[in-house]
C-alpha cells in the first residue's frame, strides 16, 4: 500500500472564521468545544478503501434540505493524487444523502490555499420517503478515497490554486 497523504486539522483562527460565517449564533466557546472534538478521519478495517469524515456537531436534514459540514480537516496530498468524497454508502441507500456536488475533488493543491484547505462538505438529504436524517456528533457522514491519476503528455499546466468550489475556472 501506497503511503501518500496526511489528514491534519487546520488552524483553530481558520475553523472559528469558518464556523461563525455559517454559525453565527455560536459563542467562541462552543465553537472551541467542536474543534476540541474534530476527529481526523480514518479507516474502519485494514481492508476498507475510504477514510471515514465524522461530524464535528451533530445535524438534522428533512427531506429536501442541505447543510455545509465545516470538518475542521485538510489533506496533504502527494503529487499525482486526489482525495474523493463521497456519502457514507449506507446513508446514501437510507436516505438518498448526497453531496451537493455528486462527488467531492480534494485536489493536492487545495492543501495551501488561503482557507488552509479546509474541506467542507454540502450535503442534501434527497430522501423519496420522508425519512428526516439525524446524524449524531462524531458519526461517520462521508468517506474520503484516495485516487491515483495521469495527466496527458502535453499538459504544460503552470497555474496555481487559491482557494476552492470553482476557484480554478475564474
Amino acid at each position: 500500500m501506497k503511503r501518500i497523504a496526511k489528514f491534519e486539522k487546520i488552524s483553530f483562527k481558520q475553523f472559528l472564521t469558518d464556523w461563525q460565517s455559517e454559525h453565527p449564533d455560536d459563542s467562541e466557546d462552543r465553537i472551541r468545544e467542536i474543534y476540541d472534538s474534530v476527529r481526523l478521519p480514518r479507516r474502519a478495517t485494514a481492508g476498507s478503501a475510504g477514510y471515514d469524515f465524522f461530524a464535528p456537531a451533530g445535524f438534522s436534514l428533512d427531506p429536501g434540505q442541505c447543510t455545509r459540514i465545516l470538518t475542521g480537516i485538510r489533506a496533504r496530498i502527494d503529487d499525482g493524487w486526489v482525495l474523493k468524497i463521497y456519502p457514507r454508502s449506507g446513508l446514501g441507500f437510507k436516505y438518498r444523502l448526497q453531496l451537493n456536488n455528486t462527488v467531492g475533488i480534494i485536489d493536492s493543491d487545495y492543501y495551501g490555499s488561503d482557507n488552509e484547505g479546509h474541506i467542507q462538505i454540502k450535503l442534501t438529504n434527497d430522501s423519496r420517503e420522508g425519512k428526516r436524517l439525524e446524524v449524531k456528533e462524531g458519526t461517520g457522514f462521508a468517506q474520503g478515497i484516495f485516487l491515483e491519476y495521469g495527466i496527458t503528455v502535453d499538459d504544460e499546466t503552470t497555474e496555481e490554486r487559491n482557494g476552492g468550489f470553482g476557484s480554478t475556472t475564474r
